[in-house]
């Protein structure tokens, strides 16, 4: 009799303590699902900006305030890029240079042991730049070299877009020391190139990571000219488009051909026409 009292005492402590238990875990579910559901565009109200975005990442690429790092774009380092394929890194980053002297963009050339190792930088940039020497270091991080930080300080842009060879070493060490001093730092991956695809991808994971916004180099042009009716640059962008954007410039050489018409414009034989729906002259592209 006593331990079946015994028994009723203990039931009516624990059912009420397990009740409790079970009440709190479905509120915790609850509470998840809903952040999920704001996080996955439910019908909840959508979740705030994530705090970890890096400073700038809402702020478009211009070309007043963007400065173009171009790092190690050498013969000894291509070869041994695994990656991409080299050809096409090398399409890409002078057309991004090209780009970045359309718009007037303060560009930065630097090469790295490059009368003892690593060959100078390749003559398809230095064509671009034809009256600028690159600063040749002995470190392996451009940020190290104090010639290399006092060009960029000296813009006086927040922005510093890097490409370079090897992603994994002489693309990660500045990005890294340029963030922590203060820019906001953009990695053109398709310009860039490492060891083996493993090698990049952990690289770029790696400086996104530490507050990097990774792009190409095409995001990077079309960011700064944005706006087809901006004539001043229109030609110039068209061109770069017609040799170094492989598909899209067929498009563009296409449209040329068998419409009259240069670039993103629907135009007519009178180099009149619309740019995505606004009406534009355009000019006549350089040959």
């Amino acid at each position: 009799m006593k331990s079946l009292k015994t028994h009723r005492v203990v039931a009516s402590i624990v059912f009420p303590v397990l009740t409790v238990i079970a009440v709190t875990v479905v509120m915790v579910q609850t509470s998840g699902n809903a952040a999920l559901a704001q996080q996955v565009g439910g019908t909840a109200q959508p979740a705030a900006a994530a705090p970890t975005a890096p400073k700038g990442a809402y702020d478009l690429l211009t070309p007043q305030n963007s400065t173009l790092l171009l790092i190690d774009h050498q013969p000894q380092m291509a070869f041994g890029v695994q990656s991409h394929d080299r050809g096409l890194i090398l399409n890409n980053v002078v057309g991004l240079a090209k780009a970045a002297k359309v718009f007037k963009v303060p560009t930065i050339l630097t090469t790295v042991a490059a009368g003892t190792f690593s060959g100078p930088l390749f003559p398809e940039i230095q064509t671009v730049f034809p009256e600028q020497k690159p600063i040749d270091r002995t470190t392996m991080n451009a940020w190290e070299d104090e010639r290399v930080r006092n060009v960029v300080r000296q813009t006086g842009r927040p922005k510093l877009i890097i490409a370079g060879l090897w992603t994994e070493v002489c693309v990660v060490l500045p990005m890294i020391d340029a963030k922590e001093a203060g820019y906001e730092v953009y990695v053109v991956a398709d310009a860039s190139g490492g060891t083996s695809q493993e090698a990049h991808e952990l690289a770029m994971a790696r400086m996104i990571q530490a507050g990097a916004i990774p792009v190409t180099w095409q995001q990077v042009m079309l960011e700064w000219q944005r706006d087809w009716a901006r004539q001043e640059t229109y030609a110039a962008v068209n061109d770069i488009v017609r040799q170094h954007s492989g598909a899209y410039g067929m498009g563009i050489n296409y449209a040329k051909t068998m419409l009259g018409a240069s670039g993103e414009g629907q135009a007519t034989r009178a180099n009149e026409g619309t740019a995505f729906g606004t009406q534009v002259t355009i000019p006549k592209p350089s040959q």
